[in-house]
């Protein structure tokens, strides 16, 4: 009766209640366009599920139908925040899980509503124009969860992005081109503000400067002779404006796959504008680490965002 009685019991029990409910967070896909699939021709293409040779984890190509997998935490325990997460793959693949599921699964763990977005690849023979696909995917993807906000206990004001890699050019894409209008046939929910409210970019691909720029990303992005015009629009440092929102960044000195400096070139856009931002340089991580697990000093970077996200207004 005193063992049941101490405080250490109660905090065991206050825990095991959390963990319990944490098992039963909703789960389920929708397609973000259930009707027209805007900027789509009809081919035979067929969307791959596949598992990397070294790994358990899966991976998407050649999206067909684009799904936002939504997770929430229990109302008990939500934080009222949300995040849409971008998993990488250079504009090739999805990393649905490696920086999808694992991603959504840690912050769910701490009350954020997580929503993966499966976006459309800009070389499937199924997208018309390459280029758009995917932002009109993000977009629709920011305004269905700003639609239900209050169905699914979200503060519409804290409705944020992130995005790895490639999947971090999509976020800071979004971040920089929210309002342009990219939908001709459009419904009730396309005229919902698609502005984030702030964005999380992880090693993120930003600049179409050659001497940085992630080649591969943006040859399937843009195609292999994109004009200048097309290059600047997609180099979201030089995109950046007033209305940008506030960004967390994360980036390794050593990255090989993406150069640490796409994300200081955002970095002084951002400064140069006056919009609140934060960027974690770390020595050592290379590329392609999401949560970072096990990775030292590198495996704080998700609990900086959190810290970061209580900052925002």
């Amino acid at each position: 009766m005193i063992f049941k009685n101490s405080h250490f019991f109660k905090k065991t029990i206050s825990y095991l209640f959390f963990i319990i409910s944490s098992l039963n967070y909703s789960q389920e896909i929708i397609k973000i366009w259930p009707n027209e699939i805007p900027n789509r021709v009809n081919s035979n293409e067929k969307e791959i599920k596949f598992y990397s040779n070294d790994s358990t984890m899966y991976s998407y190509s050649k999206v067909q139908v684009p799904t936002l997998e939504i997770h929430l935490p229990p109302k008990k325990f939500s934080t009222g925040e949300a995040l849409i997460i971008f998993p990488g793959g250079g504009y090739k693949n999805l990393a649905y899980e490696w920086e999808g599921i694992s991603v959504s699964n840690f912050y769910n763990s701490k009350g954020i509503a997580t929503f993966i977005l499966k976006y459309r690849h800009p070389q499937s023979k199924s997208v018309k124009t390459s280029h758009l696909a995917p932002l009109q995917d993000a977009q629709r993807a920011v305004r269905i969860v700003r639609k239900n906000a209050v169905k699914w206990n979200i503060n519409p004001n804290k409705i944020g992005v992130i995005g790895f890699s490639a999947g971090g050019h999509l976020a800071s894409t979004l971040g920089t081109q929210f309002n342009r209008d990219l939908i001709v046939n459009k419904d009730k929910i396309d005229f919902i503000d698609s502005r984030p409210d702030f964005m999380a970019l992880i090693y993120p691909v930003i600049s179409s400067d050659s001497t940085i720029y992630h080649g591969e990303s943006f040859k399937r992005l843009l195609g292999n002779n994109p004009s200048k015009k097309l290059l600047k629009q997609y180099s979201n440092d030089l995109n950046v404006k007033l209305d940008t929102p506030p960004t967390f960044m994360v980036h390794s000195n050593n990255d090989k796959a993406v150069k640490v400096e796409n994300s200081l070139k955002f970095h002084k856009s951002l400064n140069k504008f006056g919009i609140k931002n934060e960027l974690h340089i770390y020595a050592i991580g290379g590329h392609g680490y999401s949560l970072a697990t096990g990775k030292e000093n590198l495996s704080r970077w998700p609990y900086l965002l959190i810290d970061w996200m209580a900052t925002l207004d």
